[in-house]
């Protein structure tokens, strides 16, 4: 079975379930994309991950994790999406250790979070991606968008996963009060509204 890169497209609440969000996935070398369903804390350090400014003040889990692998001198490799079964997908992450490889079962939210943090390429074979990708349309204005990761939805995902939220609007506050406001969020490790504040900010 052949493998397909995948690179991160955006995170957004998901309306289907409470509490979750949608990781978008989106194949390397073609329009499909790939949406798995994940928890509040795994898109929070997702989202961290992807976002160069916000640094928490002490480490997540994750970041744990990561710190932890550095001192022993383990390296992950990679990051497969290897099976889907009743609409879970199971992920095994590929590490390496003076020069023996090892394969540990993980959570596709881990291992993606993990991955990001060791630079690490994510897969998933042609056959789930033939099962569970979709298509979407792509507005001619995005196509000159920047090939980085990023953690804005597309417009037509994020028009059908966030109906009728009520997104807090930052247009009245001064940059001094942004900045003053995106320090907060970070010390009471809100890192959503961090990275609303930091959007902002980014527009101004």
């Amino acid at each position: 079975m052949s493998l397909v890169r995948l690179k991160i497209k955006g995170i957004s609440y998901s309306q289907t379930q409470n509490g979750a969000y949608a990781l978008i996935l989106n194949e390397v070398d073609g329009d499909r994309k790939l949406p798995i369903v994940i928890g509040a804390f795994e898109a929070q350090s997702i989202a961290i991950a992807l976002e160069k400014e916000i640094r928490p003040p002490r480490p997540l889990t994750h970041d744990l994790f990561k710190n932890f692998a550095d001192r022993f001198d383990i390296v992950i490799k990679q990051v497969i999406i290897h099976k889907l079964v009743d609409g879970v997908f199971y992920s095994s992450i590929i590490c390496e250790r003076d020069n023996v490889e090892e394969i540990i079962d993980a959570r596709t939210s881990d291992a993606i979070a993990l991955a990001l943090r060791f630079q690490a390429p994510i897969f998933t074979y042609k056959n789930i991606l033939d099962k569970a990708g979709i298509y979407l349309k792509i507005n001619p204005e995005d196509e000159n968008e920047s090939e980085s990761d990023s953690i804005l939805v597309d417009d037509l995902i994020a028009e059908e996963l966030e109906t009728g939220t009520v997104k807090e609007s930052y247009n009245s506050k001064s940059l001094e009060e942004l900045h003053n406001m995106l320090d907060e969020a970070v010390a009471n490790e809100d890192y959503e509204k961090a990275a609303k504040i930091r959007d902002e900010i980014s527009k101004r």
